[in-house]
């Protein structure tokens, strides 16, 4: 086997470079290891691959079809090559990440609990913030990669949507519509909502006024200078009241209750996003591990819409 892919690798570079001598050069090897490789590869195959003058070599029209046909699986092994050792370098190392949402449930924890069981010696650095200072972060390779909602493109950036999940109304546990299951937009129209003035707030915002307008109504809405955990507090205090992910169904807070928003323009996608140019094996190693859990989720989730 390792022959064989010797002779293709001599192959496919004495095909770009037109001499078996800058072959040798380039492979590190004698002269004569290439050209009896390459022979050898020719009897075997019955037919000349090269054309041989005293300026160079250049492929016959067999060589020609024949590397073709062979190109595309040395790429394959190339590919796995690399991979291979990605993995044995991704043993250790750091991952940074940036996140809106919170870590107390869903996709993403479950991202991070598979990987860390997976990768021990991985560092996992899970940073807190909003869209644009991470996708700034990410540009300049300050993280490795962000986690944001929407699904659409971001220039310069490579994306993957990996989970989908429900907006929430979070109210303290003694507003009347705390006693529904679920709610919709024209049940909030007289509310009084807050959001805090840094990261995630003024994406909130803009979320509850673009929803609103869907249904003609225009809500009153207060920042607070709180971060999330303390906006939480806030309502459950009965300062008013605001919109979280699903992922803050999982963290208790005394007083607080979440009731899930019913339309269908209220499931909203999560995305990764990282550079192209990111080489850290380590992140490469968790962005497949993201798309492996994303690929079973789905499945699971249509499995079970084709059950009921």
């Amino acid at each position: 086997m390792m022959h064989a892919l010797r002779q293709l690798r001599y192959l496919t570079v004495a095909a770009q470079v037109g001499s078996f001598r800058r072959t040798a050069e380039m492979c590190q090897v004698d002269q004569s290891n290439v050209s009896r490789a390459l022979k050898q590869l020719e009897d075997n195959l019955g037919v000349a691959l090269f054309e041989r003058a005293r300026s160079g070599v250049r492929l016959t029209p067999a060589g020609q079809q024949f590397l073709a046909e062979v190109s595309p699986a040395l790429e394959q092994l190339e590919f796995a090559r690399r991979s291979a050792r990605a993995a044995r370098r991704a043993e250790s190392g750091l991952v940074r990440i940036g996140i809106l949402t919170s870590l107390a449930g869903g996709f993403l924890r479950h991202l991070v609990q598979n990987y860390t069981v997976k990768h021990p010696r991985v560092t996992i650095d899970v940073r807190d913030g909003g869209r644009r200072e991470h996708l700034a972060a990410v540009r300049a390779r300050r993280l490795d990669a962000a986690v944001i909602t929407g699904a659409g493109s971001v220039p310069g950036c490579e994306t993957r949507e990996l989970w989908r999940e429900r907006v929430h109304v979070a109210l303290p546990e003694r507003h009347p519509l705390a006693a529904r299951a679920k709610l919709d937009w024209p049940d909030l129209k007289a509310e009084h909502f807050i959001v805090s003035r840094g990261e995630p707030g003024p994406e909130v915002h803009d979320y509850i006024v673009r929803r609103s307008a869907d249904y003609s109504t225009y809500p009153e809405i207060e920042e607070k200078a709180a971060l999330q955990d303390t906006l939480m507090n806030l309502v459950s205090l009965g300062q008013g009241i605001t919109l979280a992910s699903a992922a803050w169904t999982f963290v208790k807070v005394p007083g607080l209750v979440l009731r899930p928003l019913t339309a269908r323009a209220d499931i909203v996608p999560f995305s990764i996003v990282w550079s192209s140019a990111n080489d850290n094996p380590a992140f490469l190693r968790f962005l497949q591990t993201a798309q492996l859990l994303a690929s079973c989720r789905r499945g699971t989730v249509a499995e079970t819409a084709r059950s009921r």
